[in-house]
């Protein structure tokens, strides 16, 4: 990779402290970004957003100690790139953070990665928006009432209830009604490993219940799509997207999850597993099929990751999202990360390590001649 600068690379992981001052956030994935980053020869560390004063020449921050295997404080310059690593909405919307994210917004020399968390209802109507990738999104609503959600019922015969800032499948419901049963109203409700199934033949029973696990939490409900199953379980593409050293659009790689026996979702920890998407796409359609669906993610991702920029307004580097395909070889996107986990793929977790230096190379690169 060559970075194109004079001075070399100064990258700040940008998290939060949690309780008894530790640093919150994935610190293998933090150590893995700093040993790519260093054998590079950049200058890498991690701040928290209360270390990172930007009105003085350093700030506090740790370095990754080998021999020891910890991470140790010091003082650092400051950086060229913050890379957004705050682990959840709930610390990145704290007031004092929320403060430090704009003010690093208006600076003319940091380049942020990675500005925020993504609203799944706000994703929707992005690219709802758009007439290139409308053609992707189920129909999706906010979950305001029980009448709305009936009307929903009367067209589709089964929804997603999603958490509209939920992460890694956490408080989706599976909702299905079948007039001819007794009970047709049938919510599942997924718990960390198991699900639970109630049923009533009430609307208003059935509203009280979803309220319930709800609380105040907002959610959207959207129309369930009848996805192409293998060993009779559903499963969805995981498309890893970054900008690359010319800042463009490009797909990492693709993985495969296919859901445990009894989850509502593919995620690995709720019981799903991990799948050769190559694999799994030629003996469900085809070896010619297979490769022209896995193109079709290719050019489907890169639009979608574009037309999110475009909605947010801001300057994205990567996201990651799930696309499911139907029994039709049709694909539809059901959610996207802004700030994706690692991926479970040796050559995808490598390639996306490289990705992050090249696209803050070129951040750098940018700030530095005023593009």
């Amino acid at each position: 990779m060559n970075i194109r600068m004079e001075e070399r690379l100064v990258f700040a992981i940008l998290t939060v402290r949690g309780t008894g001052k530790k640093l919150k956030g994935n610190l293998d994935n933090f150590q893995d970004i700093w040993e790519k980053g260093t054998s590079l020869g950049n200058l890498v560390y991690i701040v928290t957003a209360k270390d990172l004063v930007l009105s003085g020449g350093t700030v506090r921050g740790y370095t990754f100690n080998e021999s020891k295997g910890t991470w140790e404080p010091g003082r650092f310059p400051l950086p060229h790139v913050v890379y957004n690593r705050i682990p959840n909405r709930s610390q990145e919307s704290r007031p004092s953070v929320r403060r430090k994210l704009r003010e690093l917004g208006k600076r003319r020399d940091i380049a942020m990665y990675n500005p925020s968390f993504f609203n799944k209802w706000n994703l929707f109507q992005w690219l709802k928006s758009s007439k290139n990738t409308r053609k992707f999104i189920p129909a999706t609503r906010k979950l305001n009432n029980a009448s709305g959600l009936e009307e929903m019922l009367q067209e589709f015969p089964f929804l997603y209830l999603k958490p509209e800032s939920g992460k890694a499948g956490k408080g989706i419901m599976l909702l299905k009604y079948n007039k001819e049963q007794s009970l047709p109203y049938r919510l599942k409700i997924q718990s960390t490993r198991k699900s639970t199934t109630y049923k009533t033949g009430n609307l208003q029973k059935l509203w009280a219940r979803i309220r319930k696990e709800t609380g105040s939490t907002p959610y959207i409900f959207q129309q369930g799509i009848e996805l192409t199953l293998y060993r009779k379980r559903p499963f969805d593409l995981r498309v890893l997207v970054q900008k690359n050293e010319r800042g463009h659009w490009s797909v990492t790689g693709i993985g495969a999850r296919l859901a445990g026996a009894r989850s509502i979702t593919t995620h690995v920890p709720r019981g799903g597993s991990v799948e050769n998407p190559e694999t799994l796409l030629s003996r469900l359609f085809g070896s010619d099929m297979s490769n022209t669906l896995l193109q079709r993610v290719y050019s489907s991702a890169t639009q979608i990751a574009r037309q999110v920029e475009i909605g947010a307004g801001a300057s994205l580097g990567e996201m990651s999202m799930d696309l499911g395909v139907d029994g039709s070889g049709n694909l539809w996107f059901f959610e996207a990360n802004a700030k994706p986990m690692k991926f479970d793929e040796s050559d995808i977790r490598r390639k996306s390590l490289e990705r992050i230096f090249e696209y803050s190379s070129y951040l750098a690169n940018q700030l530095k001649t005023g593009g």
